[in-house]
């Protein structure tokens, strides 16, 4: 943490999920955002439409890139993977969650993936020795499923499997890499 604020790396911070989150956090003077993504064009356009509160500036960061390089020189205090789609992260899905740790840095992710989301697990024992956490999934629709079905367990002996599905508001704008996620 630098001057009593959170330095938060948001990846895919322009894009459809993680510029909702940025703008959210830009209104709170607590934060220092680095909005990162493969442009640093779009990502000063994007930094141009926030509220000033906090402090944000842009980075160029791409997940096939110098990753460890990038993230020790910034050092951030947490890492939100918005980027996505989490189903086609092709060979090395976890480079950046392997990255942030290395960096000493939370890290935390948007993935609705299931396989990707369950794989997070083992990077448990290397992110403790580091003194960070690694959560993944924390996306609205695997949260609020598991939010519902752990309140729905308590009725019920044993519950045997779920089926979840999710459909955007027709008033959310959905991006890119949801409709490549959704295909």
């Amino acid at each position: 943490m630098i001057e009593g604020k959170l330095k938060l790396l948001i990846v895919g911070g322009y894009g459809m999920f993680g510029g909702r989150l940025a703008l959210l956090l830009a209104r709170d003077p607590r934060f220092s955002l680095i909005i990162g993504g493969r442009s640093l064009e779009r990502a000063m356009l994007f930094i141009d439409t926030l509220p000033k509160r906090a402090e944000v500036s842009a980075l160029v960061i791409d997940r096939d890139g110098d990753l460890e390089g990038l993230l020790k020189q910034f050092a951030p205090d947490t890492v939100v993977d918005a980027t996505g789609p989490f189903q086609a992260y092709g060979q090395d899905p976890y480079r950046l969650v392997r990255a942030t740790i290395a960096a000493g840095a939370n890290y935390l992710d948007l993935a609705d993936g299931s396989d990707f989301v369950e794989g997070i697990g083992a990077f448990n024992e290397e992110a403790r020795e580091k003194n960070v956490f690694v959560l993944s999934g924390v996306s609205s629709f695997p949260v609020l499923t598991a939010a519902v079905v752990r309140a729905a367990a308590s009725h019920f002996d044993a519950i045997d499997s779920v089926t979840g599905g999710i459909a955007p508001s027709p008033y959310a704008g959905v991006g890119l890499n949801v409709i490549r996620a959704i295909t």
